[in-house]
């Protein structure tokens, strides 16, 4: 296949070529590593990204805009948290969670009736929360961390022309501290471990989470309709709440 023929199959599973929204919803949990500790089930994690795919016509491709929430829960009885030791929780509202899509050999395998798309996404970049400004909330001046994908789709279904195919997923990602838990430089970091799954529609996302993005975001239950730059990160958005640092 060519490069062009891995997007489009990769577009059609990850969203929809028709340029409806397509929404996925996820759950897992969040772990703990620290030298010298045990691994800890510290939070539950469920979330929801909306997005709507266009084609990208300065640069070939296609721009998938999307918004995405996702929710930190006690880890016994799956409710939403809004404090942890103390501290306020802050969610994820991630406004706007874009990217553009370029034809490259997307990593494709076949496990029998499957197809499976995956993306090992490593990050390193200058934080948005330098250590001299917020000593409790960053663990370093460059923010790393890895993001892994799996999509998966029936190979039968990718096999005919529809725009959108059905899919499933899993994510894992392995992070830093988050900013509200105030751990400043203690080693150690997160690891998400999530699954989820294309819907046919947002009314399908579970009630109690469409009722807290409606209490608090609506904006949420809808992608984007235009492109905008940049994009909100956990860490940005912690910054925009707390624009002045939290010093020791």
């Amino acid at each position: 296949m060519t490069p062009d023929d891995l997007l489009r199959d990769f577009a059609r599973t990850r969203a929809s070529l028709d340029g409806e929204e397509v929404v996925y919803w996820w759950s897992g949990d969040v772990h703990s590593w620290a030298p010298g500790e045990p691994y800890r089930r510290l939070f539950g994690f469920e979330g929801v990204n909306v997005s709507r795919l266009l084609a990208d016509e300065e640069e070939g491709g296609y721009r998938m805009l999307s918004r995405e929430a996702a929710f930190y829960l006690d880890p016994a009885t799956r409710e939403i948290l809004e404090t942890w030791q103390e501290k306020p929780v802050v969610h994820v509202w991630n406004d706007p969670a874009n990217l553009r899509l370029r034809p490259f050999p997307v990593p494709r395998t076949e496990l029998g009736g499957q197809v499976c798309f995956s993306l090992e996404i490593p990050l390193s970049y200058p934080s948005p929360l330098p250590v001299a400004d917020y000593p409790l909330n960053s663990a370093d001046d460059t923010y790393r961390a890895l993001e892994l994908f799996q999509f998966f789709t029936p190979a039968a279904a990718l096999a005919g022309g529809a725009p959108s195919v059905p899919a499933a997923m899993s994510w894992t990602r392995m992070s830093p501290w988050l900013p509200w838990m105030e751990q400043g430089q203690r080693p150690g970091g997160l690891t998400f471990h999530c699954r989820g799954a294309k819907l046919g529609s947002y009314t399908e996302v579970p009630e109690r989470t469409r009722a807290y993005i409606a209490g608090r975001h609506p904006e949420f239950a809808h992608a984007p309709e235009k492109w905008t730059e940049p994009n909100e990160t956990s860490w940005t958005y912690f910054r925009a709440l707390h624009p002045r640092g939290n010093p020791q």
